[in-house]
């Protein structure tokens, strides 16, 4: 039986790594071995940072609708328990979006859940 060479799936594999290292400086580019550490760094990297931006999209919305509440004369934490009570299902992007381009509908819900908070 004849000898199989794993040279053209190694090309492919290689090649594979460096078209990813595309645009890393020296030998980050060029070289297989240190390419491969740079691109498993960056994948990795590029994976926790798709994760921390949602955390970081969630506190923005947070801040945003603390801050409309207490123009309003209710926490945070008040409001968002008062719209619990209230059975009022809005997620925190949509009160954010509330907060900012529709005042007096966002002061309703605070209405809402002032009175329900108070009861």
């Amino acid at each position: 039986m004849a000898r199989v060479k794993g040279g053209l799936n190694a090309k492919k594999k290689h090649n594979r790594v460096l078209k990813l290292a595309k645009g890393y400086r020296g030998a980050r580019s060029k070289q297989y071995r240190v390419a491969k550490q740079s691109v498993m760094r960056g994948l990795t990297t590029a994976f926790a940072g798709r994760k921390e931006r949602k955390r970081q999209f969630r506190q923005l919305w947070i801040a945003r609708i603390n801050a409309a509440a207490r123009m309003n004369g209710l926490s945070y934490s008040k409001f968002m328990y008062g719209l619990k009570l209230a059975d009022v299902q809005v997620n925190r992007k949509m009160l954010s979006e509330m907060a900012i381009n529709d005042p007096e509908g966002f002061k309703a819900l605070v209405e809402v859940a002032k009175a329900k908070v108070a009861a």
